[in-house]
């Protein structure tokens, strides 16, 4: 496996997986989970913190009262950058 296929591969799943923590502040904002269990709450804190530095800045450009539409841009511009980063990467490698 080629150093770029494997640097490729780091790019894209490091954003998959965040984009797949998104998700669970997105679904966590809706079912409140249970934070009686431990778990539960270091879970939660850190999928706030990991998500919090991207999407409350998105927050305070585009403040929308009742609705929160943060990770819907945050998906788009974080697929750009993911783009952006590979194309790099095919193109310096």
């Amino acid at each position: 496996m080629s150093m770029r296929f494997l640097l490729i591969r780091l790019v894209d799943g490091a954003f998959r997986i965040y984009n797949w923590i998104i998700i669970a502040r997105i679904v966590a904002s809706w079912v409140q989970p249970p934070t009686h269990h431990q778990f539960m709450r270091d879970l939660l804190n850190f999928v706030y913190r990991t998500t919090e530095p991207v999407l409350g800045p998105i927050r305070e450009l585009v403040p929308l009262p009742g609705i929160d539409i943060s990770p819907i841009i945050a998906f788009i511009v974080l697929g750009i950058i993911r783009n952006g980063l590979i194309q790099l990467l095919w193109a310096v490698l």
